[in-house]
């Protein structure tokens, strides 16, 4: 490993080519480094933010950003010094083959903590690059790639616009946002919110505390939260999504969805059903809206069950339970509300 130290050391290599700015302003790096012939990227900091944004060059080039980690003396802080300060710090930026390797982590952790700094990575690569991310306190942002991608904070937000491939992803203290992704996603926070719009695939999201937000969605998605409630719009595929503490809405649903929550309320609109509708609600109202133009097998139950007119049914309905067949049979369909109303075509 390569160490900075006072005035930061030279770091071009061969490969490489460095440049230092003047500004200790966060919209301008503290040093730039270039590389080429790269597909991978791999980083690790203490306390900043990562970034890795794809384009169509074939270079690679990584900012690094420093700041004071609590933000105070932000705007006065001299570029003295922040390099007197990372004195304190093992810094790396190197390649190692086709990837490039950035690296920032006190020498001793028991420091004092006025001094420390928040040290950040941006990498400007080709589409077509890998990256492996960990932060114990910035967050992370992906976007314009393509591959398997890894990322872990402790304390921030993770981020994805226009990525596609394989990602997991786990922070524990922020929120999760995706857009415009395709592929295979898994990300989970242990307290923030979840934001999907505009991608397809199979996409596994969940949170321990947060809400959860779906728009414009396609394939094989698993949303949960323990905390929050759940929202979803315009989504098409296998959807399977609940919540242990609010209520859910999902509108303009069309494929297969189970949905559940134990304290909240449940609305759910169905434009087409292909395998399965199973809801499970608790000591709230329950209110789904299908279509009824071809075969269902359905079995609903609840305090009380009030539906529209049922065409071409065959079966038993009574003020507590709907069970029987409409247009022959088909896809079935499971509505239970243990200690509220279900209600069934109802406005």
């Amino acid at each position: 490993m390569k160490t900075f130290l006072g005035p930061l050391l030279a770091l071009g290599l061969l490969t490489t080519t460095f440049t230092q700015a003047q500004s200790t302003d966060d919209l301008k790096p503290f040093q730039t480094k270039t590389f080429s012939g790269i597909n991978a990227v791999q980083a690790r900091t203490s306390g900043g933010s990562l970034t890795v944004e794809g384009g169509s060059g074939n270079e690679t080039k990584v900012e690094m950003y420093v700041r004071p980690n609590n933000w105070n003396g932000r705007e006065t802080l001299s570029q003295d010094e922040i390099q007197k300060r990372l004195e304190d710090y093992e810094i790396s930026i190197r390649q190692e083959g086709k990837t490039v390797i950035a690296t920032a982590r006190r020498k001793n952790d028991r420091s004092d903590w006025k001094r420390a700094l928040s040290i950040g990575f941006k990498f400007y690569t080709p589409r077509n690059t890998t990256a492996d991310l960990e932060t114990s306190g910035g967050s992370l942002r992906l976007a314009h790639l393509t591959g398997n991608q890894k990322l872990e904070t402790s304390g921030g937000s993770i981020r994805l616009d226009d990525v596609r491939g394989t990602v997991n992803g786990e922070t524990s203290g922020g929120s999760i946002q995706i857009t415009n992704c395709h592929d295979q996603i898994t990300l989970e926070t242990s307290g923030g919110s979840i934001e999907a719009t505009d991608s397809d695939g199979t996409l596994r999201l969940e949170t321990s505390g947060g809400s959860i937000r779906l728009n414009g969605l396609k394939g094989n998605i698993v949303a949960q939260t323990s905390g929050g409630s759940v929202q979803g719009n315009n989504i098409d595929g296998e959807l399977k999504t609940g919540t242990s503490g609010g209520s859910v809405r999902l509108r303009n649903i069309a494929g297969s969805v189970e949905t559940s929550t134990s304290a909240g309320s449940i609305e759910l609109e169905m434009t087409r059903v292909d395998k399965y509708v199973r809801v499970d609600g608790s000591v709230g109202s329950v209110r789904v809206k299908l279509p009824m133009n071809k075969g269902l097998d359905l079995d609903i139950r609840g305090s009380k069950v009030v539906s529209g007119e049922l065409r071409n049914f065959d079966g038993q309905a009574d003020k507590d339970r709907i069970k029987g067949r409409v247009n022959g049979g088909g896809a079935r369909v499971e509505i239970s509300a243990s200690m509220g109303s279900v209600y069934l075509n109802q406005q």
